[in-house]
Formats: structure tokens, C-alpha cells, sequence
């Protein structure tokens, strides 16, 4: 089971003896953890006051098998929680392993792994007794789904999915950084119930936003020399060309979606706006993909792709001058590729 699938179940369904958290997302750990132990004792006060807390590199077999079995005096569910604990899986396995085929009826046993192969003994008897919930990052439509739901969820706001691909083009994939974006630009919109590509643009992306922006107008625009200063500046500030190749791609995609889009039965400029494109930069993006012609518009994602590839390995070129080279070809009046 998934965590967002664990976070979105009813609370009257049971906790069940024995729970491993495993992944390397740690803002979906830490909502599973506070989702159970709420459950559990009620709330988080009462769960941090009545759950033991263990680091699993201090922990020893003996003593958290005694926490486990001891009857808690307050006449409730005991709770033991190791954090970190793959070093401890490794050493007690056997002990966990027959834990796992009788676990304390009074207790529960919660485990905070980074990895939990399926195919071991004690994955597979933890599965029968207890539940195994994944807490790894989340990518593509998943993450897009994700984002829309949480903003409705937790913070009453709705984020049609350009605004959202946005968000995460600036923001990157982590889900604990986007729910602390989602936090800000609730609050910017106030009263709206509705969250804008607009918004977050203005929000999340700052100066750097906007420097890319420009590089990019400019390369539409045909002024390949104040592309290149805008490119200078945004290097010399320390952003990642990586980085600035992923806000290439997501302005592109939209251009050459259109171009996939329009045909004799759509002029481009229909084709545009179904492709998201902001409605004021329609114009002026019409003009460049015309200059451009259809024959090299259409070999626009072959030519990031290539950009990308340089970057791991593919090029003996360094990053800057790719992103540099990437730039004449995307201008009208750059090289046919």
C-alpha cells in the first residue's frame, strides 16, 4: 500500500499489530506516523506523551521486546516506534521474523525503514500480520494527481494542472517543499478558491522566474543576445543548467503541442490556447512558431532531448555551452537542426 492510498482510508479501519514505513520520502512518513499515532492515542499530544520513541541504532532486541509486551499502565495501546531502524531489521532479523508470526495483541510495533525488499521471509510475515506501506516519491501523473487533491484537501483551494506543472517545474518533486508551497500561495490568493498558473508564477518562480522568462522571450523574439545575457546572469547566480533545461522544456512542450495541435480544421492560435499557452503570450508566440516553420518546430523536443543527454554523459561539451547551443537552435534565426 501506498502512503497517499494508507493517508486517504477511513480511521475507523483498524491498526493492525505490526507497520513498516519504507522509502525515502520523509514528508510522507512523518503524515503516515501522525495519521497512526492520532488514531492510536487519540491525539498527537497524547501520542507524544504515551508512545516510546526509539533511534534504531541505540536499540537492542531485549529491551523494545520487553516495551512491547509490557501492559500499559494507563490501560490502553502501548506504541514503539523505531526511526531509522534499517541497521536494527538487519541485525535482529530472526527476533523480528517471529515477532512478526505473534505480535503483542496490546501493542503497536512500528517500524521506519529506507528499504524493504518483498521477496525476504519477514517481508512476507509482516504482510500476513501486519501492513508494509510505501513512503517513495512520487512521479508524473501520480505527482500531479497528488498535488491537485492535497490543495483541495488540506487547504481548500483548487489547482487546475497547468498551474500545478508549473509548481513543480519550480519547485522540483518533493512532496514536503510543494505542500509548504501550496501553503504560501493559499494564503497569497486569500478569498479565491482557485490557485493560477499566474500565481504561482508570480509566488514561487522570483527573479529567477523571471530572468528565465526573458532569456526565453528573447529567443522567441529573436534577440539571441539578450538571451544569452539573461542565460549569463542566471549561471553566474548559481542556478543549475539542469534546471534551467526542465524550464525550457515545460514552455516548449506547450509551443510544440500546438503545432502537434493545429492543422487546416485549428489555426494556431486555437491551437495555443488549448495547449495552455498564456493567453497574452499567444501573439507573440504565433509569430515565432510561424518564422520557425513546421519542419523545425516539430524537431523542437528532439533538440532538448539531445540537450539532456549531453548533460549525463552523452557530450564531451560542457552544461553551459549545451544550454548556450540549445538556445541558437531554438531561435529563428538560429541553425536548422
Amino acid at each position: 500500500m501506498h502512503a497517499t492510498e494508507f493517508l486517504n482510508r477511513s480511521s475507523d479501519e483498524p491498526l493492525p499489530p505490526m507497520i513498516v514505513l519504507f522509502g525515502t520520502e520523509r514528508y510522507l512518513k512523518q503524515q503516515v506516523q501522525h495519521s497512526i499515532l492520532a488514531q492510536a492515542f487519540g491525539s498527537e499530544e497524547s501520542a507524544s506523551e504515551l508512545a516510546t520513541m526509539l533511534e534504531g541504532r541505540d536499540c537492542e532486541w531485549r529491551a523494545v521486546s520487553d516495551e512491547l509486551k509490557t501492559i500499559s499502565m494507563w490501560g490502553g495501546q502501548r506504541c514503539v516506534c523505531i526511526q531509522a531502524a534499517d541497521d536494527f531489521v538487519k541485525a535482529n532479523r530472526p527476533h523480528l521474523e517471529s515477532y512478526a508470526d505473534q505480535p503483542a495483541k496490546k501493542s503497536l510495533f512500528l517500524l521506519d525503514v529506507k528499504s524493504w525488499p518483498k521477496n525476504t521471509k519477514l517481508a512476507k510475515k509482516v504482510a500476513k500480520s501486519g501492513l508494509a506501506i510505501e513512503c517513495a516519491e512520487l512521479k508524473g501523473n501520480q505527482l500531479i494527481s497528488w498535488v491537485g487533491k492535497h490543495a483541495q484537501k488540506r487547504y481548500q483551494k483548487k489547482i487546475a494542472r497547468p498551474a500545478v506543472q508549473l509548481l513543480i517545474e519550480l519547485a522540483g518533486t518533493s512532496i514536503g517543499l510543494l505542500d509548504r508551497e501550496l501553503d504560501k500561495l493559499a494564503s497569497y490568493v486569500g478569498t479565491r478558491d482557485q490557485i493560477t498558473p499566474e500565481d504561482v508564477h508570480t509566488l514561487v518562480g522570483g527573479w529567477r522566474l523571471e530572468t528565465t522568462w526573458a532569456m526565453l522571450n528573447g529567443v522567441r523574439d529573436g534577440h539571441l543576445d539578450s538571451a544569452l545575457t539573461e542565460l549569463d546572469k542566471l549561471l553566474n547566480a548559481g542556478e543549475a543548467p539542469q534546471k534551467l533545461l526542465g524550464g525550457i522544456s515545460f514552455v516548449y512542450r506547450k509551443l510544440t503541442n500546438a503545432v502537434r495541435l493545429s492543422g487546416p480544421n485549428r489555426p494556431l492560435a486555437a491551437a495555443l490556447k488549448m495547449a495552455g499557452v498564456f493567453p497574452r503570450e499567444i501573439p507573440a508566440s504565433e509569430t515565432y512558431l510561424r518564422k520557425l516553420g513546421r519542419q523545425r518546430a516539430e524537431q523542437i523536443p528532439q533538440l532538448i532531448l539531445q540537450a539532456d543527454l549531453g548533460m549525463k554523459g552523452a557530450s564531451s561539451l560542457p552544461p553551459r555551452l549545451l544550454i548556450e547551443k540549445l538556445l541558437v537552435e531554438l531561435s529563428p534565426a538560429g541553425k536548422p537542426a
